[in-house]
């Protein structure tokens, strides 16, 4: 059977005195005595006494809670914002509560719609792979609750956005592999409607347009779902070609690691025969043979910048422009690309 709440009115019966006492010596009001205010502590410690948030939070119009939708919480990126996120939130008071879209569009407006009715007050979102009408959110906005939206983000909906330069990442990654003398380099993309992919996609063409590089399309697949098993199947596809690239940059490190199983069944070498570079840093780029080359997309920060942005709207106001910030990224040179 479920405990019943401890309440105010619990101690102050307990006590004889009345429950506007026992909230006052709770908040250590000074004209409370130290005698009664020692009492009133130890007895709400004893009778495992907690407040009451959501009522506090409907009487000061909050409820000290915010709703972080991401795609999937187990994907090493946004697990690692979700670290960030939760270090600053709860150091601050307040609770946060996380739903998964599973990248589906409807999954993420049902998510918004059972936010909005626990009263959050703010939203931080990564939207979804299929997303693409906003309605949902701007929903939000009319609302006057806050939003911020991190890594992936839209021009279709002004809110504050947290992001890396994905254009510069991909750009120090192909050029790496440029470096190490690869000159037929394959991209294995990303969904094209998400801004990241087409942002890691334009870095690419950069670097081989600044290399005097010619831009093949064939070299070009794109890897929709972002899967171990895409990479494979499209590294298969690119070692069949008459001319079999000497590089491949990947939109991410899944896609990258299946890539690398098909080199390897090719009976070639990694990086001699081709050298093979990720994106995002998951924790196994540094375990498999050889470790893999990546992007880290410094996660746990942009979860502390995007946050303390959302706390900035929530404390100072409602502000519905496009603020964009960017974290810094790093590149890491690991055994998959290096010659």
């Amino acid at each position: 059977m479920k405990r019943r709440q401890v309440t105010i009115k619990d101690i102050a019966k307990q006590l004889g005195i009345s429950p506007a006492t026992v909230s006052r010596a709770l908040k250590d009001d000074p004209r409370i005595s130290q005698a009664t205010k020692s009492k009133v502590i130890a007895l709400s410690k004893a009778l495992q006494y907690e407040p009451n948030k959501i009522a506090l939070g409907l009487k000061k119009q909050y409820t000290k809670t915010i709703g972080v939708i991401v795609p999937e919480i187990i994907h090493h990126f946004f697990s690692s914002v979700i670290s960030g996120i939760e270090e600053i939130a709860y150091a601050k008071g307040y609770t946060v509560m996380f739903c998964q879209s599973n990248e589906s569009y409807e999954k993420e407006v049902i998510d918004i719609k059972a936010l909005l009715s626990h009263r959050v007050d703010g939203f931080l979102v990564s939207h979804s792979r299929e997303t693409q009408n906003f309605d949902h959110f701007h929903e939000v906005q009319s609302r006057q609750i806050p939003i911020v939206f991190f890594d992936r983000i839209s021009d279709k909906i002004k809110a504050p956005k947290v992001i890396i330069d994905d254009f510069e990442a991909a750009r120090q990654a192909t050029q790496h592999l440029i470096d190490q003398s690869c000159r037929s380099i394959a991209h294995l993309a990303g969904p094209l409607n998400l801004a990241i992919s087409q942002r890691r996609k334009e870095g690419y063409f950069s670097a081989l347009r600044n290399n005097a590089i010619p831009i093949a399309k064939h070299l070009i697949i794109n890897c929709h779902k972002g899967t171990k098993e895409i990479g494979y199947k499209a590294m298969k596809k690119l070692l069949a070609l008459p001319t079999r690239p000497d590089g491949v940059f990947a939109n991410n490190d899944l896609v990258a690691y299946g890539a690398m199983v098909a080199i390897k069944e090719a009976r070639l070498s990694i990086p001699e025969d081709v050298a093979v570079v990720g994106f995002s840093n998951w924790d196994f780029s540094s375990l498999i043979e050889p470790q893999l080359s990546s992007v880290d997309q410094q996660g746990i920060e942009m979860g502390r910048v995007a946050v303390a942005t959302l706390f900035e709207q929530i404390d100072h106001g409602y502000t519905p422009k496009d603020i964009i910030k960017t974290i810094p990224t790093k590149f890491i040179i690991r055994g998959s690309s290096e010659r």
